[in-house]
């Protein structure tokens, strides 16, 4: 079992990564420091948006509009860090 909780916490550490570097990449693209006409980038690009965009689509339903500040990446980090930390609990006082 700790196996598992240990794969788990490594998965949710790389998405966590995932996510700042998608935010980071649509600040950069926004400030039209990258261009999405290159291959490569384009391509970093969409994966990041298809791995991130479904869950923050739907933290960004609840958020108020604050204009161009997204604060949605940065929610769900948090979310994310709380069912971790919750779910460990849960197993440590289990064992």
């Amino acid at each position: 079992m700790n196996a598992f909780i240990l794969l788990m916490d490594r998965v949710i550490y790389l998405y966590v990564w995932v996510l700042i570097i998608n935010a980071v990449l649509s600040w950069l693209v926004a400030f039209n420091v990258l261009n999405t006409q290159n291959r490569f980038v384009f391509s970093v690009l969409e994966v990041t948006y298809k791995l991130t965009d479904p869950p923050l689509n739907y933290i960004r339903r609840f958020l108020p509009n604050l204009g161009s500040v997204d604060i949605s990446p940065i929610v769900l980090i948090l979310l994310i860090y709380f069912v971790r930390d919750l779910i460990s609990d849960i197993f440590i006082y289990l064992q």
